[in-house]
This record gives structure tokens, C-alpha cells and sequence, in this order.
């Protein structure tokens, strides 16, 4: 009987590592940040506190509160830089994005996890953030979806809207 359990214990492992998820890097952050910045380097980063009253600007965006305590952000030369996360389906993606005068200047997914949906990683549906603000508590103008991406595309409009109000937390 020993042998047996030990046995289905082994499949049920084995089936439960065919749930694997291959972190696909489109663009190092690093990278990411170094492209953004005409002196190649990223400056020192700030940390923006995500205190009640901040937690309070983002739930309404993520449905939560936002998962850390504090954010790095870069500023030079007008622009912030705002890395983040959200959930598409069921994992993780990181974004990066570029926000200057209240306006996305340019987004970028930076790391994708999920199984399907990464067509938002093309430049053709990216280019729609450029020049996107907040109007109210939405973006304008509004970003088109994609079939089979519903997840991703929502994801990215959040991340988006987060990080335009953070700017605006953020600005000095």
C-alpha cells in the first residue's frame, strides 16, 4: 500500500510541474531604463511611499491595494520612468512606463508570463499608449483590444492609469 501512495504521490508531482510558466524577457529593465534616458544611464532612483492616501488613488485602478509599500521611480529631463506589475490571467507582467506632462510618452511590456495574450508586446499595439492621459479616472483616448488577449490588454490599460496617477503623487 506504501509503495502505491508513494507512487501517486510521484504522478501527482509530475503533473504538477507540467504547470510551468517560461518568463519570456522582452526588454530588460534595465535596458529598458537606459533607452529611456539620452545619457544612456538611468539616474539614482526616488521612492514614492504608497502610503493610505496613495493605496487610496490605486484600489480603485488594481481593485486592491497595490502589493509593496513603496515604489522606485526615475526622473530626468521631464519624464518618470514607472516599472509595475499587474496580474493578467494568472501571472505577473511587467511593464515599463514613461510618463511626461501627464501623458504616456511610451510603454513597454518588459517581462511576460503568461501563456497566451503576449501580442501586447508588439509595437503596433503599444504605439496606442503614446500620448494617452488620464480623463478622469480613464484613459484618453481609449486603448484598443485584442481578441484572445482580454487579460493582457486590461492589465496594461491598469498598469497605464497607475502609472500616470503616481506621476501625478510623485510630482515635485
Amino acid at each position: 500500500m506504501r509503495a502505491w501512495l508513494e507512487r501517486l504521490l510521484a504522478i501527482a508531482c509530475l503533473i504538477g510541474a507540467g504547470i510551468v510558466r517560461a518568463d519570456q524577457v522582452v526588454l530588460a529593465p534595465e535596458e529598458f531604463l537606459r533607452q529611456t534616458f539620452d545619457a544612456g544611464a538611468a539616474p539614482t532612483p526616488a521612492t514614492l511611499w504608497l502610503d493610505d492616501a496613495a493605496q487610496d488613488r490605486l484600489k480603485p485602478i488594481f481593485s486592491h491595494a497595490y502589493p509593496q509599500a513603496r515604489l522606485h521611480y526615475w526622473r530626468a529631463g521631464g519624464k518618470t520612468v514607472w516599472l509595475l506589475d499587474d496580474i493578467g490571467k494568472e501571472f505577473p507582467i511587467t511593464a515599463g512606463f514613461v510618463v511626461k506632462d501627464a501623458t504616456i510618452d511610451r510603454a513597454q511590456v518588459l517581462i511576460y508570463r503568461e501563456s497566451r495574450g503576449d501580442e501586447i508586446r508588439f509595437p503596433s499595439f503599444l504605439k496606442q499608449f503614446a500620448g494617452v492621459h488620464l480623463k478622469g479616472a480613464e484613459l484618453s483616448p481609449q486603448i484598443d483590444g485584442i481578441s484572445g488577449a482580454t487579460l493582457s490588454v486590461w492589465a496594461m490599460q491598469r498598469m497605464a492609469r497607475a502609472a500616470l496617477t503616481l506621476d501625478a503623487l510623485a510630482a515635485p
